[in-house]
């Protein structure tokens, strides 16, 4: 079964949110309940899986060996679920796990927890990984791909469901896809796709090199030029992404709503020469979301590229949902996301 049917699966049945694709910790939520959803083969009763990918921060984790690391992986991996809890309104969490054995899913909940740095026991630390126990759990660190993984064991409490393995899957598929509603004699639409495009929460140098620009963005709050609140922000909309979408956003100084994921509705608009800032109104109220309740910045401490790499994201989908509010204004959703290496600053519909 691939994860993501498995994700889809669940969030269509249990009415949850789908997170999966905003880079967070969490699968899905199901009002302030955190879920990773995970599927794979069940082994002597349990498997090794990854719960956690620290790629961009492998430089510093490279420094550190033994009890050292494993400390620094239980930090990244704890600040990770604090920004997720934040973002999300999340204020408790499990793992639901679907175990393939032959014949029969296995299906259970696990925990969903931090890693007590203090609690951190039996480190074995080599070449190639790095491995240590933390109150009754069993972790592992691959150096090559800087992926935490966690040990998930057979519960006693299971629910097992007896499964026949279909013999010619693309068959069933092609019949799946062929399928036409005969009232409207055109194929099925399964799900409506919004328009949605990412932007950037970082710049970049003309060698590639990520960074935070320290007067403007995310620390337009540290610009000159007159007294600013300490949690102004804006998200920088780049002039690529106006010539290819003249039409995404209202025009400019036009207020929309945007909606956080946590539901808090926020009035917005691009703003400043080229229309080159989504903001809020009051400016400060998306700073006091990203800079505090996200990236848990202090007031007065600058944001780094080191920041979004903690926190595992690095720039945000917007989303056009075609709705608008009483007042006619239209209705847009953010949610985090981290780029996928290919260099495209605007994802598609």
């Amino acid at each position: 079964m691939d994860y993501r049917l498995a994700e889809n699966i669940f969030c269509r049945f249990f009415s949850s949110e789908n997170k999966a694709r905003d880079c967070s910790v969490y699968d899905a939520v199901k009002n302030e309940l955190g879920i990773g959803i995970k599927t794979f083969l069940i082994n002597r009763g349990s498997s090794i899986e990854k719960i956690a990918e620290f790629n961009k921060l492998k430089p510093e984790l490279d420094l550190k060996s033994h009890e050292d690391l494993a400390i620094q992986l239980a930090t990244f991996f704890n600040k990770r679920i604090d920004s997720a809890n934040s973002i999300y309104g999340v204020t408790d969490s499990i793992y639901h796990i679907i175990g393939r054995k032959p014949g029969e899913l296995s299906v259970f909940n696990d925990s969903f927890r931090k890693i007590d740095p203090n609690s951190i026991r039996n480190v074995h630390d080599d070449i190639k990984s790095l491995s240590f126990q933390e109150s009754g759990f069993e972790y592992r660190f691959n150096k090559s791909k800087s992926v935490l993984m966690r040990r998930f064991e057979l519960p006693k409490t299971v629910v097992n469901v007896p499964v026949e393995l279909i013999e010619d899957p693309l068959d069933l598929l092609s019949n799946l896809l062929t399928h036409v509603d005969t009232r409207k004699k055109r194929p099925l639409e399964i799900e409506h796709k919004r328009k949605s495009i990412r932007l950037p929460l970082y710049s970049e140098h003309s060698n590639g090199v990520k960074y935070v620009p320290e007067k403007s963005g995310l620390n337009q709050w540290h610009a000159g030029g007159r007294k600013r609140d300490e949690n102004e922000v804006y998200i920088p909309v780049p002039a690529k992404f106006h010539r290819e979408h003249p039409n995404f956003f209202p025009s400019r100084d036009t207020p929309f709503v945007l909606v956080l994921p946590d539901k808090t509705e926020l009035e917005a608009k691009i703003c400043q020469d080229n229309d080159k800032a989504l903001m809020s109104c009051p400016n400060s109220a998306l700073g006091e979301w990203l800079l505090r309740k996200v990236l848990k910045k202090k007031p007065g401490e600058l944001v780094t590229i080191q920041d979004l790499d903690v926190a595992g994201i690095d720039s945000v989908i917007i989303d056009d949902t075609g709705w608008v509010d009483e007042t006619n204004t239209k209705i847009y959703g953010i949610s985090f996301t981290e780029n996928d290496g290919a260099g495209n600053l605007i994802s598609g519909v």
